[in-house]
């Protein structure tokens, strides 16, 4: 599963968060690893993992950050500027090799005395960059005129990603050249292709990214960075919205820096509980994923005069079947098979926003023009600087999941659960399958999860979550809301786009800003009713 993801290598499904020290001679330095009490405290690689932490927090205090215009090809307009902090590849090995993390910021607009620190965001992914952060500022994005009165807008490109000593697995110019069969095999010999695929995809991790980046391409390690930057940015404590993984991110960082944090928002919430981390969430988003679809197809054959797809679900979902099976027989354009209709139609149940376009364009090709199909589902072939963002993303998101937890290796468990799953929600399964089954054939050791959990000095955090959510379903914000003691959740009842912080709905964009600005939570949860609906 990827949160917030783009289309992947072989349209599988790929999915698609933010830093406290104490205070000596003016230097913001980092606790020590004592003061880390939630640092699984008692074993050995994971103390020594807490003491690299502080260290490396502790230098980058020192260091600071030298802001500089970024640069022009990195495309943040003045008055961005761009930077980098240095983290060890290892923490356990805080002397050792280490890496360039790239980050950006813009000043509050606010007063000296209206400014509160700075506000650390990450999108997702795994293998989402969050540099495009402080451009909600520059850009004037209405629901964050507010806080950004208060805070310095930072993103960050998390280790591996983007300017952040990438990794990669495949060539990308190879990535983009997506197969055109149907992800739903039809044969055992299909699936064998896609398991050689996705071995070669694993091998090429090891030998493209080197297995020493590899096996620390995890989420505890992120958060380390986030704390190493935290320290960095002079901050004695984090700030921090995570949407999608950032959620996870977010979690996890507060489970290993609870005393760090000041305030916390997560959006669209990955269930943390350990036996869900990876495998299980991935076959829980396939039923998620199929529900939302459905909420979509009732939406157009809702609008039927404005499309002309069907006045029921099950005509919708029949023009959905024929396309993919006119796609299958002789690809759309010479390109679009069905697995690049899926990568496009995905869309829909991931975000409101894109109900309509999708929709379009589904219209128009039933309605005898197929080129705004073709164009919006085919894979971009020219774009150089673009297939290496979208492969660098995939490579990110892979050696994330697979490095941080254990994964079954026996295909006659991944045949079973993903055959037997496939029979109620055929959207996404196979495809989403295929995605993860490098993790199968992993070259590194895979880790154990976290145990999230509320530690001492853990302020109240804000968790916020669509009922309907596909790609983070609602049961992942009522796990975290009751492992971390005193958090609120707000639900968007009767909703399903996934990151609800950046859609207009007063009720919870209020609720955001004073959170984020005074620190007050209501004083139990609260519903909202949905944003408005998509209108032809």
């Amino acid at each position: 599963m990827r949160f917030i993801r783009p289309r992947s290598r072989v349209t599988a499904f790929g999915s698609a968060g933010f830093a406290a020290a104490a205070l000596i001679a003016g230097a913001v330095v980092a606790p020590t690893a004592n003061a880390q009490t939630n640092q699984t405290a008692g074993h050995g690689k994971d103390d020594a993992a807490a003491h690299g932490a502080a260290l490396a927090a502790t230098r980058a205090a020192k260091a600071g950050i030298d802001w500089q215009d970024c640069p022009a090809d990195w495309g943040f307009e003045k008055p961005i500027q761009c930077g980098y902090v240095t983290v060890p590849i290892d923490y356990t090995k805080p002397n050792g090799k280490t890496i360039k993390l790239a980050v950006d910021r813009i000043a509050s607009t606010g007063t000296k005395e209206e400014r509160q620190g700075a506000l650390v965001y990450n999108p997702g992914g795994p293998g989402g960059s969050g540099m495009r952060f402080p451009r909600r500022v520059t850009t004037k994005n209405p629901l964050w005129v507010n806080t950004s009165k208060a805070y310095d807008f930072v993103g960050f490109d998390p280790r591996g990603v983007g300017h952040s000593a990438p990794i990669s697995c495949i060539d990308p110019q190879e990535f983009v050249k997506a197969p055109k069969a149907d992800p739903v095999p039809d044969s055992t010999a299909d699936k064998n292709a896609q398991r050689k695929l996705a071995r070669e995809y694993a091998d090429g991790c090891a030998e493209r990214t080197g297995r020493t980046m590899l096996a620390q391409m995890t989420t505890p390690n992120t958060a380390r960075d986030l704390d190493v930057i935290r320290a960095a940015l002079g901050e004695k404590k984090l700030n921090y919205l995570g949407v999608s993984y950032g959620t996870y991110l977010g979690a996890v960082y507060g489970t290993l820096f609870p005393s760090h944090v000041r305030r916390m928002i997560v959006d669209s919430v990955v269930n943390p509980a350990r036996d869900n981390i990876w495998y299980e969430a991935n076959l829980g988003q396939d039923v998620a994923f199929e529900g939302r679809w459905k909420d979509w197809e009732d939406w157009v054959a809702k609008n039927d005069a404005a499309f002309h797809l069907g006045t029921t679900r099950d005509a919708v979902q029949a023009k959905w079947l024929q396309l993919r099976a006119t796609a299958k027989k002789s690809p759309l354009g010479g390109v679009v098979g069905p697995a690049e209709l899926l990568g496009f139609f995905q869309g829909a149940p991931y975000y409101d926003s894109s109900w309509v376009p999708v929709a379009t364009a589904f219209s128009k090709y039933f309605a005898g023009d197929p080129q705004p199909l073709i164009d919006a589902a085919s894979p971009d072939l020219s774009d150089t600087a673009g297939n290496i963002t979208s492969e660098n993303g995939n490579a990110v998101y892979t050696a994330v999941e697979c490095t941080d937890a254990k994964w079954p290796t026996s295909w006659k468990k991944w045949d079973k659960d993903n055959t037997e799953l496939n029979k109620q929600y055929p959207f996404l399964t196979w495809a989403n399958a295929w995605m993860n089954l490098p993790c199968a054939t992993w070259p590194v050791k895979q880790q154990s999860p976290v145990e999230v959990k509320t530690g001492k000095g853990l302020p109240p955090v804000l968790i916020v979550q669509s009922q309907r959510d596909a790609a983070t379903p609602y049961e992942g914000a009522v796990v975290l809301h009751q492992r971390f003691k005193g958090s609120r959740l707000i639900t968007e009842k009767d909703a399903g786009s996934h990151g609800v912080t950046g859609l207009v709905n007063p009720c919870i964009n209020s609720r955001v800003d004073t959170y984020l600005l005074t620190g007050k939570l209501d004083a139990a949860d609260f519903t909202c009713t949905p944003h408005a609906t998509p209108v032809p």
